[in-house]
């Protein structure tokens, strides 16, 4: 059976409450100030970890107005780091495709769930659900990866399972680990903890999604790298050392991801909701039914 390739915004809310006790915890703040962009904000914060979907760029496309948002910033002597759960290419790649979108990001300014998933990724042998592209050339000394979708022998000799990308996954796929790891238990490494992506015209199913099934079928417990989960947020506040976490904030477009991660981290956050995985939706019944509530909302980047 084919898995579903896309999820509506309902759906994806109500699967992220579904796993939401695997999340960090955190608290927030009483009323969320409004705005229409982050303009608007320049007054609260001195830096921005800037998620990508959804605030920068919705698939290939960039979002409008955000390449001369992030210059703005940038005149105002801001500090700006993206962060993303994007870990199918690699960070030459990723930050090949910001300057192709026109953002003029270093390589110092991007973080990857992908980078803090192979740093703390032992040597030995990993199976990847990989792009079919993915040459892994960015791999630890030590850690040798080969591509699950293609070598089908790994399901029983990988020493781990690592999964990057959802863009070749299918239905069959989640069976035969399920069913290889009740055989034969083995470390389950997710580098991108989102369920959902938003692109052009829908939100992608991401690897997230049928990670949680994996773990919920097998008792296999992943680790997640990425946000929300801290090791995604100390990479990134170590690029913005000396800035107080007060003056601090997390810009992204989901709640349980970016607001919830950025609060857990002890800085400040703002929603974006009009290019993600609120768009074209009233978010404050989601916030309510969540609880979690940004420090800022604001329409657009």
């Amino acid at each position: 059976m084919t898995r579903p390739s896309f999820m509506n915004t309902e759906q994806a809310f109500a699967q992220y409450e579904n796993v939401r006790a695997s999340f960090p915890s955190a608290s927030f703040p009483a009323a969320s100030k409004t705005g229409r962009d982050l303009s608007d904000t320049v007054d609260d914060f001195d830096a921005y970890i800037l998620d990508a979907f959804g605030v920068l760029n919705r698939g290939e496309t960039p979002i409008e107005g955000a390449v001369e948002r992030i210059a703005e910033l940038r005149a105002k002597g801001k500090r700006l780091v993206v962060l993303t759960n994007a870990a199918s290419y690699t960070r030459e790649k990723v930050l090949a495709k910001y300057h192709r979108l026109g953002f003029d990001f270093t390589a110092d300014e991007v973080v990857s769930s992908r980078d803090v998933a192979f740093a703390a990724l032992p040597a030995g042998n990993w199976a990847a659900a990989a792009t079919e592209a993915d040459d892994f050339s960015d791999a630890p000394e030590g850690v040798r990866l080969g591509q699950l979708l293609d070598d089908p022998s790994l399901y029983d000799t990988a020493g781990g399972f690592i999964l990057l990308s959802s863009e070749r996954w299918q239905e069959a796929d989640t069976e035969r680990l399920i069913a290889a790891l009740k055989d034969h238990p083995r470390p389950l490494v997710v580098a991108n903890p989102d369920l959902v992506a938003p692109r052009e015209h829908d939100l992608s199913i991401e690897p997230g999604t049928f990670a949680h099934r994996i773990a919920a079928e097998t008792g296999v417990t992943p680790d997640f790298y990425g946000k929300p989960f801290g090791n995604a947020f100390g990479t990134a506040l170590a690029r913005l050392n000396g800035i107080d976490r007060s003056r601090i904030a997390m810009v992204g477009d989901t709640l349980h991801t970016d607001v919830l991660g950025g609060a857990a981290a002890g800085i400040g956050s703002i929603l974006i909701t009009d290019h993600g995985l609120f768009s074209g939706q009233d978010v404050t019944p989601f916030i309510e039914a969540s609880g979690i509530r940004p420090s800022w909302i604001v329409s657009t980047t």
